[in-house]
């Protein structure tokens, strides 16, 4: 049997194990592991809060010599699976997890700042207003300050929020897929 060259696949992780499944192939079975993932705000009953989700839910990639590799992976605390399609563990091309590692240039988690811009629907998350829908009006970021329109016992009234109380309506990772697309964001470090 000839020596192939190492290569990238996708493996499939329990639920929510992504993180532990990375460190265990990492630690005991000594291969590459990529495993991206988002630092985002989510609101949450303490108010705005900075999360750490994975890019891929469900999924992270390694880089190894199948034919040596597949069986311990298989067998690693945290992986479900290989992904196959047809009974055939494909290879990821080079090419797309260099471009992904562009944007993820270190362990840590690519932080995603969210612009909010007028019409955008937001949700406050702390302070009097807490858990209510509005919509952006206006952005003051000298005071870092938004304009929102809150609808408060049938009528609509202007109010102004600190910028920290606010969550756009854009919180699932899906919805900042365009942003990570744009390789001139990615170097940018937005």
């Amino acid at each position: 049997m000839k020596n192939k060259a190492p290569a990238w696949y996708c493996a499939r992780t329990k639920p929510k194990h992504e993180h532990i499944a990375a460190a265990n192939v990492g630690k005991h079975l000594r291969l590459e592991v990529f495993h991206p993932r988002l630092q985002v705000e989510r609101a949450t009953i303490r108010g705005v809060r900075r999360i750490v989700e994975p890019l891929f839910p469900g999924y992270l990639f390694i880089r190894c010599v199948l034919a040596d590799s597949a069986n311990d992976i298989q067998f690693t605390d945290g992986i479900s699976s290989l992904v196959s399609f047809g009974g055939k563990i494909p290879e990821v091309a080079d090419s797309v997890i260099e471009e992904l590692q562009e944007c993820f240039v270190t362990e840590a988690p690519l932080l995603v700042q969210a612009s909010l811009v007028p019409g955008e629907q937001v949700v406050v998350a702390e302070g009097s207003f807490a858990g209510m829908s509005a919509i952006v009006l206006r952005t003051m970021p000298a005071r870092q300050r938004v304009q929102v329109m809150l609808e408060i016992l049938g009528g609509n009234t202007l109010v102004e929020v600190n910028r920290s109380s606010l969550i756009g309506e854009r919180s699932s990772v899906a919805d900042w897929a365009p942003i990570l697309a744009a390789p001139s964001l990615c170097k940018a470090g937005y």
